[in-house]
């Protein structure tokens, strides 16, 4: 683990929310038991536990959203869940989250976004470059690489934000989240996701935000074949998002679509295993793609409620498929490919990858 743990790592596909601290999250939940809001006693144990069952995997995402309707703990997660991913020499995160509406509190879902911006500009573990360029000319995040700091190299790690539509909403709803994400392009938002319940929703009704988001130049993923809906599946991989999720439940048709349109795929080993959604480790998608050399990159998903890291991603695929240190660097490396970012993002990302090449041991 130590040097997957050191070497340089890009992730594509985390929930904001679903990364939070089991620290953070206990002492949140103790407060809220203490206000009455719900019973202490019943959501204690499992964020206790490492090893959760899928109904308590869903009970604490319960508590999450509970959580997640105050602009003050959105900021701190924020804040955690970046320095999280920087201490494992994550060097390139793209954070995903869903604009939520608190309308007892005040909160909308522009506020809630500000939140976030607010625990991005409050990081202070690691050097950040959150946004494009400058906001109003301030250097928040003008960052230089290498940057000496006491005497010591800090780290330094490149955030952007994708902005999620939640298949529970209508399609004006999902409107407004495109909008706001064109917005806040200033503030790092890059793209849009389609996340959810994958029972929920019909394709139909995301289209029409998704093109509108297409056609003023954002980015978009897709949560694809997280349940058998081969009809939607085809409309996702016909819509030809810049990159998919999961993709657990393709038949031979559709992988014949998604190889041929070298679409790549966010890969989430220990999620899909924990819902479910692939039976055993070893019969995973990931080595026929590897395989095939299709394009695709290893995310945590859920970094706090699946009780996982990057690292641990990366020593899961090594151990389990037979990799070693040079084709797990190469894989990390190969997922500069496929970030949101400019291409001047990616030209100091390859900087850092060259760099650490010279170090990796044989």
């Amino acid at each position: 683990m130590e040097w997957l743990l050191s070497m340089p790592k890009v992730e594509l596909h985390a929930h904001l929310n679903g990364s939070i601290r089991d620290s953070t999250l206990l002492e949140l939940a103790r407060l809220l038991g203490e206000k009455g809001v719900i019973v202490f006693s019943d959501v204690e144990h499992v964020i206790m536990k490492n090893d959760r069952s899928l109904h308590e995997v869903f009970k604490l995402f319960d508590l999450i959203h509970i959580l997640t309707t105050d602009h003050k703990t959105v900021t701190r997660i924020t804040k955690e869940v970046v320095e999280d991913f920087a201490s494992e020499n994550v060097v390139y995160l793209e954070l995903r989250t869903t604009p939520k509406r608190n309308d007892s509190i005040g909160m909308s879902k522009r506020s809630y976004m500000e939140a976030v911006v607010e625990g991005l500009r409050a990081v202070s573990a690691v050097d950040i470059d959150f946004a494009p360029h400058n906001i109003d000319g301030n250097p928040v995040n003008d960052m230089i690489m290498n940057d000496i700091c006491n005497g010591t190299t800090r780290k330094k790690i490149y955030v952007r934000l994708l902005l999620s539509i939640d298949r529970r909403e209508t399609t004006e709803a999902a409107m407004e989240t495109v909008k706001l994400a064109l917005e806040m392009r200033d503030f790092g938002v890059l793209g849009i996701d389609l996340s959810g319940n994958p029972i929920v929703g019909e394709w139909s009704t995301f289209l029409p935000a998704l093109e509108f988001a297409r056609a003023q130049g954002l980015q978009i993923t897709l949560h694809c074949g997280e349940v058998p809906n081969n009809k939607e599946v085809n409309s996702m991989l016909d819509f030809l998002p810049q990159r998919v999720g999961h993709a657990c439940f393709f038949q031979e048709e559709e992988w014949k679509k998604l190889k041929s349109s070298k679409i790549p795929v966010e890969i989430c080993l220990t999620s899909n295993i924990r819902t479910n959604t692939i039976a055993s480790i070893d019969i995973h998608h990931f080595a026929n793609l590897y395989n095939a050399n299709h394009p695709l990159v290893l995310c945590t998903d859920d970094s706090g409620v699946f009780s996982t890291t990057l690292s641990k991603e990366y020593h899961l695929a090594a151990s389990t498929f037979g990799l070693g240190k040079w084709e797990m660097f190469q894989l990390a490396k190969t997922a500069v490919g496929f970030i949101f970012a400019d291409d001047g993002v990616k030209q100091d990302l390859e900087g850092i990858f060259d760099l650490a090449a010279k170090k990796l041991d044989p």
